[in-house]
């Protein structure tokens, strides 16, 4: 994998001199990267920086958690319970740091909407930064919302949930940058993601959404399990139906 160090450098225009200052090291230590010993983990990556790659391009055989079937386990940073048991600081930290995208998935979650008083706000100030927000509810008029309802044991106030939801979006509504559709699909499980970083929420029998269990993930791998549920919102999302305030 050498011919990835030595085209990174030709991109970089750095020598074997040049990295070596560049990184703190002696310039022979470069030569041996050139000739296949591969760095420790802390010079790998600010070798990767200086080059402006990643560690897993310059060296994918330190990284075998980047590989298709491999372990993911290291990119779930907790595991809750119950949905109801994750810190609400985690919840207020993840929404606040996102600054690429926010991408929402489940049947109601105005939970999301009451993290602070101005979430809303914070919202939309985010698409006015750039922030490219899509929030998924299900369709509260479409059947997999009644039989959702009946398995959480509800009482037919599922879809009263959803419009509450939706009504807090009214601010949102045309604002640049922030979409929220309609979902008729039976759901598995909630995905809020906030950047890199996801909270998934496997739904349990008869359990109601606070609940289910929750992992929290990081994204590491363009083959792990963050990336699974980010294609299943992206799958689900393509067959949503724009949300038209005051028709729901």
């Amino acid at each position: 994998m050498t011919h990835r160090l030595r085209s990174a450098m030709l991109r970089a225009q750095l020598d074997s001199a040049a990295l070596s200052a560049a990184v703190g090291v002696d310039v022979k230590t470069v030569n041996r990267w050139l000739a296949g010993r591969v760095p420790h983990q802390r010079t790998r990556v600010a070798v990767a920086v200086v080059l402006g790659e990643t560690e897993a391009d310059l060296w994918p055989q330190s990284r075998p958690d980047q590989a298709p079937g491999m372990n993911a386990l290291a990119e779930v940073v907790g595991a809750y319970a119950h949905r109801a048991d994750i810190p609400h600081h985690l919840w207020t930290g993840l929404l606040a740091g996102a600054t690429e995208r926010i991408d929402l998935l489940g049947y109601a979650y105005p939970f999301v909407l009451e993290l602070l008083p101005d979430a809303v706000t914070r919202i939309a100030d985010k698409c006015s930064a750039g922030t490219r927000v899509r929030m998924a509810f299900a369709d509260p008029d479409c059947d997999h919302v009644i039989e959702r309802d009946g398995l959480e044991q509800m009482g037919g106030t599922l879809p009263g949930r959803i419009r509450n939801a939706l009504n807090f979006l009214d601010p949102l509504h045309g604002v640049p940058g922030c979409q929220v559709g309609l979902h008729t699909v039976h759901l598995y499980n909630s995905v809020f993601r906030f950047d890199d970083q996801m909270i998934v929420t496997p739904y349990l029998f008869r359990a109601r959404g606070y609940q289910h269990t929750a992992l929290h993930l990081r994204r590491l791998s363009p083959h792990g399990i963050f990336a699974s549920f980010a294609d299943q919102f992206e799958q689900i999302w393509q067959t949503a139906t724009p949300y038209q305030a005051g028709v729901a």
